[in-house]
């Protein structure tokens, strides 16, 4: 059996990898990517930048020739142009020399994944406007912080590569403003925690503008020189948009597979298409989102791992189906963790749950301990059904793995009330007796 993977990022390696890890001798795959490059990790492009990290070489955990020593037919830099469902055809064009080639497949994997949603407005086309997404976005943008005629920077978006990229720039010693018609991180947490992160963005010399929209760039000799919002004009020399993605599926419009409005392509948990022997996986399609019960868009990279690993076994023919996911995510700014997991409390609200909330500020050790750190806990929870919906943390100790709990807890729909007395060791080291956790369960008891 033939498969060929378009798209070999996150989602598509460890689909390949799982098919050539497996299922050698019985599955010949093929992949075709448009870049020159495979398996950067975007997540490490601010610590690449902000000099945490020294270089770039660890953010890749495959490489083309990695995947060729498995017996692979990798072909890069070849464009997808578009497919024939009913033949099983596929075309992608050869960026290195313009030839068009047309490959079959017994069954396909589409791993086309996401790209930067670019707003149009005007001044996009100037020099020193960049955006964030690939391994050559980060050795351009990289390149910026070596020059000194780049003294401002203006961040447009600040969800979490925004709101990271404002602090490497700053560690850079360049002056930042971000700029979002929001507040920060309003996706993933609710109006207190976003209050948190915006302080420690303030405390540590970050420029806010919030609640202001974009609607131009302008600039002088063909490069940035100021950024226009709809309540004020910044002077700046640089301008990194990240405002969102937008999956990666124009090649597909009009083939008949099945898509949102907005392009997302729609799959099962098995991550089958409505084309037979046609999956998708990653970025491109949609997911079960647990706390909600409805299919949806998250595009994280986790999600594709995990939907790259589910679509492959199915293709050789395995039954396995995806558990869902919760949208499980952490950031770490200026020492200050947060990680939610599931709904928030506003998004709970609009999805029309009668809601309840918990929210406990505690030591995470004993008193008496020496070194100690606080946290908050917010809980939300179905008043109907007392199922946990959603779950938020944050502290300046690295308490980001308790949310994993909250996770498991989303997918398997527990309640509320069996959070209270779940069993949970107690080491002064490390917990309180009656930890964090354990007080959100038993003050969302009482409210019952």
């Amino acid at each position: 059996m033939k498969v060929i993977v378009i798209g070999a990022n996150h989602a598509g390696t460890h689909a390949i990898n799982t098919l050539a890890d497996n299922y050698k001798g019985t599955i010949e795959v093929t992949t075709y990517d448009r870049n020159s490059n495979i398996s950067f990790l975007g997540c490490g492009m601010a610590l690449w930048i902000g000099k945490v990290i020294a270089g770039a070489n660890g953010l890749f955990y495959a490489t083309p020739e990695l995947l060729e020593s498995k017996g692979v037919n990798v072909f890069m830099e070849h464009d997808f142009l578009g497919a024939d469902f009913g033949k099983k055809e596929i075309r992608v064009k050869n960026l290195t020399n313009g030839e068009i080639i047309t490959d079959t497949y017994d069954k396909l994997i589409i791993a086309t994944g996401s790209w930067p949603i670019l707003p149009p407005i005007p001044g996009m086309d100037l020099e020193n406007v960049f955006y964030a997404k690939i391994y050559q976005n980060a050795c351009a943008v990289n390149s910026k912080m070596c020059e000194n005629r780049i003294c401002k920077v203006a961040v447009v978006g600040a969800g979490y590569i925004g709101v990271e990229l404002a602090e490497a720039f700053k560690r850079n010693g360049k002056d930042i403003v971000l700029i979002s018609d929001m507040n920060v991180m309003n996706n993933y947490y609710d109006p207190e925690f976003q209050e948190r992160m915006r302080k420690n963005l303030e405390n540590n010399g970050i420029e806010l503008a919030l609640g202001e929209k974009v609607v131009e760039i302008k600039g002088t000799d063909d490069h940035v020189s100021s950024i226009v919002t709809d309540k004020q004009e910044i002077t700046v020399d640089m301008v990194l948009m990240s405002v969102g993605f937008r999956p990666n599926t124009e090649s597909f419009k009009g083939t008949g597979l099945a898509m949102s409005d907005r392009g997302v392509i729609q799959v099962n948990n098995k991550q089958e298409t409505n084309i037979p022997d046609v999956y998708a996986i990653g970025d491109c399609c949609d997911i079960q989102n647990n706390a909600t019960g409805e299919r949806d868009y998250i595009a994280l990279a986790s999600n594709a791992v995990r939907t790259g690993i589910v679509a492959a076994h199915n293709v050789a023919g395995k039954n396995m189906e995806m558990l869902g996911v919760q949208g499980s995510n952490a950031i770490h700014i200026y020492d200050l963790s947060l990680a939610s997991t599931g709904l928030t409390e506003e998004a709970a609200i609009r999805a029309d749950f009668k809601v309840k909330s918990v929210t406990v500020t505690d030591n995470i050790r004993p008193d008496f301990m020496p070194e100690n750190d606080e946290v908050t806990l917010k809980i939300v929870w179905d008043a109907e059904t007392d199922r946990i919906l959603g779950a938020q943390l944050a502290s300046r100790a690295d308490i980001t793995l308790a949310v994993h709990t909250f996770s498991l807890m989303i997918q398997e729909q527990y309640t509320i009330d069996k959070l209270a007395l779940f069993d949970q060791f107690f080491l002064p080291h490390f917990n309180k007796p009656a930890n964090f956790i354990t007080k959100a369960g038993l003050e969302a008891m009482s409210q019952k």
